[in-house]
């Protein structure tokens, strides 16, 4: 379904339709005209003589050198090739369509002043599935996502590489030709508009709360193999004792676990087994904790909601016709809440380790053989796959520590402060992928001390997941290669394969 670019801001919903699944995008009637009436306006201070940033001057620190009329469309194509100076290992290809549908949002927007052609070739970009080489390094998360962007705007101008449709590296000038493509002549300001913005940040952002949620949901799920692998009880999570508390994530993860736990038959067995008097934290806490880290999604999703819909440029073209430089390109919220949902999602980790280690651990598994192993001594069981857990852990920790409060001047002390928000979205993307696994270890043992809990048997919808982690993973035997099967369950998780099935049993919040 093609996503069409009007008066209404983009939704996070269809910007990923674009940059994962390469839905096809284009700008409307609307916008086509009011991208005409800007430029009109922009044109007419190009001829006006005035010094104008970003028309007739230098950028950054060199904003007092004027600009011959004559030299102004160099200026525009100068700027990008200079900024495109990003260094390192190649970006994610969803993450430059992200950045770039963000971008053409707020061409489209009403600020920017560049011509309607221009918006047209961006979206034709997309379309084509062409997809520019972006580096690693170059963004201070000040003043737009400089290097990154450029990157995408060179490669418009029919310069530096790109990914084309079937993933190969190539010319951008032969992957526009082959794509029935023109490269674009930038006019003035066109140049500063492509690149003045917090999209790669943001779109980085919307990936991660994507796919964050989807992660959250399926830690209640891993805990819930847990907790009935480790005797504990569901009555913690009823709504009566956390309604007393009642913050909104909490209140989700309590009822998920409560729907995941009903009708267990291990559950049930010991609930008057007076031996367990009150499960350890990282079972009986786990609303508390899981929850909380949904309710920081929850505010990072209003901040992404907002900057979707804003118009970010410097200069902005107001509704007068004049340019106003302006500080709205600056990156702190979002870098704010990238480093937020790190620490977040680094603690849920943590208790999800802790519940692993639990069930490994003969001494406080009641009953579960040590390491879940088939021949204790013969056999190591899962003792490593929590050694990899707690390695993840720790990685996620130490990329807990914020990006946001690390501004390194730049420009000749012209851009002071600089938000580092394109560091704290790429060291949450690495966050992420550690979560992942560490759910994935979790399901393992989970799923393996379930079928050792026979011929006690668990919930039915956690029985239909742990047999489909079982079916991938191998389930209770003798020590196997333990890394392919740990990768498998990991796909699993990334597939939300294990969310469909929780789905045919009940709504998880």
């Amino acid at each position: 379904m093609t996503i069409v670019l009007g008066v209404e801001p983009l939704s996070r919903e269809q910007l990923i339709a674009v940059a994962r699944f390469f839905e096809p995008i284009e700008l409307s009637e609307d916008v086509t005209q009011r991208l005409d009436r800007q430029r009109e306006a922009i044109d007419a201070l190009v001829t006006s003589g005035e010094p104008i940033y970003g028309l007739s001057t230098g950028f950054g620190s060199l904003a007092t050198t004027r600009i011959s009329t004559d030299l102004r469309r160099d200026l525009q194509r100068s700027l990008i090739r200079s900024h495109a100076a990003g260094v390192g290992a190649e970006v994610e290809g969803e993450v430059v369509r992200a950045m770039m549908v963000s971008r053409l949002t707020n061409l489209c927007s009403g600020v920017s002043g560049v011509r309607s052609s221009t918006a047209r070739a961006y979206a034709a970009l997309l379309n084509a599935n062409l997809t520019p080489i972006v580096h690693e390094f170059g963004s201070l998360g000040c003043s737009g996502d400089l290097a990154p962007l450029a990157h995408v705007a060179l490669a418009l101008m029919g310069e530096g590489d790109v990914r084309d449709a079937g993933g190969a590296r190539r010319r951008a000038n032969d992957a526009l030709t082959d794509a029935g493509l023109a490269p674009v002549e930038l006019f003035e300001k066109e140049g500063l508009a492509l690149i003045n913005g917090t999209d790669g940040m943001l779109g980085q952002l919307i990936l991660a709360l994507d796919d964050g949620v989807a992660l959250l949901r399926q830690m209640d799920i891993a805990a819930s193999l847990s907790i009935q692998a480790l005797r504990g009880t569901d009555r913690v999570f009823c709504a009566e004792v956390n309604e007393l508390r009642p913050h909104p994530g909490q209140l989700a993860c309590a009822e998920n676990l409560f729907g995941l736990l009903a009708h267990s038959n291990i559950v049930s067995s010991h609930l008057e087994d007076p031996s367990q008097v009150q499960d350890a934290y990282s079972l009986r806490c786990a609303p508390q904790v899981h929850g909380a880290a949904r309710d920081i999604f929850s505010y990072a999703s209003g901040v992404a909601d907002i900057e979707l819909a804003a118009s970010i440029d410097n200069p902005s073209v107001l509704l007068d016709g004049s340019l106003l430089s302006n500080g709205n390109f600056h990156g702190a919220p979002i870098g704010y809440v990238l480093d937020f949902l790190a620490i977040a999602v680094a603690d849920v980790a943590s208790m999800s380790e802790r519940r692993t280690d639990r069930m490994l651990d003969v001494n406080r598994s009641f009953g579960l053989p040590p390491f879940l192993a088939h021949q204790a001594g013969v056999d190591s069981g899962l003792m490593i796959a929590q050694y990899a857990q707690a390695g993840l852990v720790s990685e996620m920790k130490r990329l807990a520590a914020p990006a946001s409060v690390d501004s390194i001047p730049s420009s000749g002390m012209q851009e002071d402060h600089v938000s580092m928000g394109w560091h704290a979205a790429r060291k949450l993307r690495t966050s992420l992928d550690a979560l992942r696994d560490v759910i994935a270890i979790e399901l393992l043992a989970g799923a393996r001390a379930l079928a050792l809990r026979a011929p006690l048997e668990p919930s039915a919808v956690t029985g239909a997941i742990a047999d489909r982690v079982n079916a991938v993973a191998g389930g209770p035997g003798p020590d196997r290669w333990l890394s392919p099967e740990i990768r498998a369950v990991s796909d699993l998780v990334a597939s939300r394969e294990l969310l469909d099935i929780a789905s045919r049993f009940l709504t998880l919040h």
